[in-house]
């Protein structure tokens, strides 16, 4: 006799008890409690398929983007409060935003992988997010902490590898971990970095004409959260769409 397991509804209810789990340390006992589908890849560890297709990336771009958002605005707060500060102020500040916000930005993505990519860890992927995303930080802070040149040639050269580099970072570092339960995972890589080069370009284009010397506080970091959360759409509809088209790739070559 066959049991029939009712499927679990991740609502933003959900997303924002997994958000509290993580702090708690429980995210692997929230997200193992979505039941998955089983499957095999052949040549990978024992997988299973689950969301796929409009429902995952519908799912991927209201969960994420709300993530990515949220964790933001740390950053956001902290470039604009300590703009004037010393080197030796800011980069610590912005670092350990931007490890707060890669946290916020693995959380959502695990909790919508983990109906995607079942077998996947939530918090190997956390973790390889906050790391991915403090790194791009300290590779982003690199021209200014060294007051580099940038009507030299060479620095400009320079300054085009060090953009790749911060583009290509954070999906190296989920790569690691994905890579055990995707064939095509390398495919990610280059996913997340057109994504982050066109969320930066929206972010950018919108904030930057806006900041103005001698604002308030308060107008700036509104400015940046406003920027922030256009950034998080664009990507996160970006690598949406890359994670459907990636999966179903996978799954009509296994």
């Amino acid at each position: 006799m066959r049991t029939r397991v009712k499927p679990h509804v991740l609502t933003e209810h959900a997303a924002l008890a997994a958000l509290t789990a993580m702090e708690r340390g429980r995210l692997d006992h929230v997200a193992l409690s979505i039941p998955p589908v089983h499957s095999a890849v052949p040549g990978l560890p024992a997988t299973a398929v689950g969301l796929r297709g409009r429902p995952l990336l519908l799912r991927w771009v209201t969960v994420v983007s709300g993530a990515e958002a949220l964790g933001f605005t740390f950053p956001a707060v902290v470039g604009a409060t300590t703009a004037s500060d010393a080197s030796s102020v800011a980069v610590p500040a912005l670092l350990a935003a931007g490890l707060i916000e890669g946290t916020f930005l693995g959380v959502g993505q695990a909790i919508v992988l983990r109906r995607a990519v079942p077998d996947l860890l939530p918090r190997r992927w956390v973790l390889a997010t906050a790391v991915g995303a403090m790194i791009a930080y300290a590779l982003g802070l690199v021209p200014s902490t060294l007051g580099v040149d940038w009507t030299r040639s060479a620095t400009v050269a320079g300054a085009i590898v060090l953009g790749v580099l911060i583009l290509v970072t954070l999906g190296v570092a989920q790569w690691l971990v994905v890579r055990r339960h995707v064939r095509h995972a390398y495919l990610w890589i280059l996913i997340t970095a057109g994504a982050w080069l066109a969320g930066m370009a929206v972010f950018l284009g919108f904030s930057t004409p806006l900041w103005q010397e001698g604002q308030s506080l308060l107008a700036a970091i509104g400015i940046g959260v406003v920027g922030g959360l256009l950034m998080a759409v664009v990507t996160a509809g970006i690598t949406g769409v890359g994670l459907v088209k990636m999966l179903s790739a996978d799954d009509r070559k296994t």
